[in-house]
Order: structure tokens, then sequence, then C-alpha cells
């Protein structure tokens, strides 16, 4: 593009004081410049709101915790935007370089481009898991689909879960094709499900591996229970998509084993107690899997019936 076009940043929010400045200061510090940034606080009580109102082009939206939803809030965020692009984010995403921004940007090739995704990476801190510190194996990939209508019957749920792994963590969209497809009202998944009717429409999605951003929560045995429940549930009903088969614990054992033996940042004492945690996350990944398979395999009311028990509505991860 030969000139930078007008781009606005929504970011939903609730209690997110403890990295709420490093976002948005990341988010200003980019090498292309916002024109807005649209914060939809649903009732933060931990001073959240304060820290917002301190920083230029900030546009604070209250609405209340019950009138939160993962789709409809981010429409209204849209309905706000006055940029040709709408970037989506969370308040404790923080760019990993200035560079973030003009990554994305650059994914808009052609018209039909509905929008560009980056990725969530994990630092090497010391109090985040170092099983999912980010250790890039090859250089980051730019990946785009698009599909004739014919193509798309032909595809595989694989690919089709593949396509949509889109992420409101950290992408960019053209906010015609916001305005054209809004996010449908929902619980979980609403990026995924908004990525499955762009596809549909032909028009063309981007992921672009270099648009970094840092994000982690740190969550227990019982929260991955509900996420992974949850994930499969909707992949399920979205791209008729089922698992396939989870590493065995001993093979999950093993892999921690090395990542934490060849890890000179991490103590003993810290490398025991990462090896427990992972052993606890990966139980609770075979415990959500095996009521998955069992459930389906009786019929998606048993599914839903398994989802409605456990996962009513999905759980909010400890800060």
């Amino acid at each position: 593009m030969d000139s930078v076009p007008d781009i606005s940043v929504v970011i939903p929010v609730k209690n997110e004081a403890r990295l709420i400045e490093d976002c948005l200061q990341g988010i200003l510090n980019q090498t292309v410049p916002v024109k807005e940034i649209i914060v939809i606080d649903s009732g933060s009580t931990d001073g959240t709101q304060e820290l917002v109102k301190k920083f230029d082009k900030t546009v604070l939206v209250e609405i209340s915790s019950a009138d939160f939803n993962h789709g409809t809030t981010r429409n209204l965020g849209v309905s706000k935007a006055k940029g040709e692009f709408v970037i989506m984010t969370v308040g404790d995403a923080v760019p990993s370089s200035q560079n973030w921004i003009e990554e994305m940007l650059r994914g808009f090739t052609a018209e039909d481009v509905a929008g560009v995704c980056g990725r969530q990476i994990v630092p090497h801190d010391l109090d985040k898991n170092p099983i999912e510190w980010f250790r890039p194996v090859n250089p980051p990939q730019i990946r785009e689909y698009q599909f004739t209508e014919s193509e798309w019957k032909e595809l595989s749920p694989e690919k089709v879960k593949e396509a949509c792994s889109w992420d409101d963590v950290s992408a960019m969209y053209r906010k015609s094709s916001l305005s054209e497809i809004p996010f449908e009202k929902i619980t979980y998944g609403e990026d995924g499900l908004w990525a499955l009717s762009v596809l549909k429409k032909g028009f063309k999605l981007v992921y672009n591996e270099s648009a970094q951003v840092y994000h982690y929560h740190l969550i227990n045995d019982e929260y991955m229970f509900k996420r992974s429940l949850t994930t499969m549930y909707f992949r399920y009903k979205y791209f008729k998509f089922i698992p396939t088969s989870i590493d065995s614990v001993i093979i999950r054992l093993a892999r921690a084993v090395k990542v934490l033996w060849q890890s000179n940042e991490i103590g003993i004492r810290r490398k025991v107690y990462w090896l427990n945690y992972n052993l606890k996350i990966h139980r609770s990944l075979l415990r959500s899997r095996k009521l998955f398979m069992k459930a389906l395999a009786s019929g998606e009311e048993e599914l839903d019936i398994l989802h409605r028990e456990y996962c009513g509505t999905p759980p909010i991860p400890s800060k």
C-alpha cells in the first residue's frame, strides 16, 4: 500500500489492570500508527478503566457484564470504529515487536482479502509453563486460503479446521468484511465461525506467523478439561472435525522431561513443579477426549448434554 490507511483497534476487557498498559503502549509504539483504540469494558473493578483513560487515542465504552458476548461485543466495537481496517486483540496480549501491525497490514494484497491473522506466542518467562515457551523450528510462514464453491464441498473436516483456525487475539479485518459478515452472538469461537462464513462466501484469509503477540494464561487442570471439551465440541459442530488420539501420558512425560532437562534457566525444584503441572494438564486432555468420544458415539444429542453439563458457558481463565 502506498499510503497508510486508517486503522481502528477493538479490545474487549474486564479486569485487565495487570497488563492493559503494556497492551496499549505496545499498540501505540507500532511502526504503523492507529487512528483509535476502542476499549469495551464489561464491568471492571480493578482500575482498568482509569488506566485506559490515561492513553491518547483510546475510546472507552462501558457495558454491563450481563451484556458481554464474544460476538456481539466485538460487533459493537466495529460499529464505532472509524478505520478502514479493524484490529482485534485482548487486554492482556502485548505485541512482541513494533512490526506487529505492519506484518498484518501487508497481507492485504487484494480486495478479496477479508482478514489477516497473526499468532500468539509465549515468552521465556520463569512464571510461564516452559513446555509452552515459543521455540520456532522453521521461519515464520504465510498461508493463504480461498476456495471455489466446488473446492469447498470437497474439503475434509481437517482442512476446514486448518483454514478456520482464526484467532481474535491477533487479527486484522477489512471493516467492510465485518460489516457484511459480522460476528455471531456466541459464547465461544466467534473467530473460527466468522472465518468459516467468510471462506464459504469465497473471500480470502491470510495467516502471517510474523504478526505475533505475547499472550499466556496459567491454567489449572479443571479449566483445561473444560476448555478442551468446549474446543472439541465447537470444532465438531462447526467443522465436523473429530479429534485424533492424544499422545499417551508416557510420551507426554518423555517430551516434558526432555524440554525441561534442556532448559538451563530453570532450577531443579521448578523443573519438578512444571513436570507435575504438565502431567495434570495432559490427564485433563485425556479425560475430556474420552468423554467427548463416548458421547459422540451415542449421538449429537448426548454430545449436547455433555457440553451443557460441564461447559454451559466456557470458563474464564484466571489472571
